[in-house]
């Protein structure tokens, strides 16, 4: 059963600046995982606001938002062996995705150069 879906949209350029303008702003946002997997592209503002973009979508299929004390950095957006995005959580976020039952998450990103979006669907039992 569908618990909720989200979606985001972001401009990379907006992502890329605020990146290089605030200082540890990285690392409240993105786990370590993430970074590594962004810094290793060529051009890694869209693979980052593509990121950011999921994080947002996941918390709107939530229907949370940001409320209840969750952190940027407790929503992970990892590939799989085939590059097949995938969102693991942790902290409250995970608390919560426990209490309310939801058992799977499906995350689509896509990026082109200006824009980068994402589609998230939960479901449980």
């Amino acid at each position: 059963m569908i618990f909720g879906i989200g979606t985001d949209i972001i401009e990379v350029a907006r992502v890329e600046e605020k990146l290089a303008r605030t200082k540890g702003l990285k690392a409240k946002l993105f786990t370590e995982r993430e970074i590594g997997y962004c810094e290793s592209k060529r051009r890694s503002g869209p693979h980052f606001a593509a990121r950011f973009a999921a994080k947002e979508a996941f918390l709107k299929a939530l229907g949370t938002g940001w409320r209840g004390g969750f952190q940027f950095n407790e929503v992970e957006i990892v590939n799989d062996r085939l590059g097949k995005p995938e969102v693991v959580t942790y902290g409250k976020v995970r608390d919560f995705c426990l209490e309310k039952g939801i058992t799977s998450a499906f995350v689509s990103l896509s990026h082109i150069k200006d824009l980068a979006k994402a589609v998230v669907v939960l479901e449980r039992k």
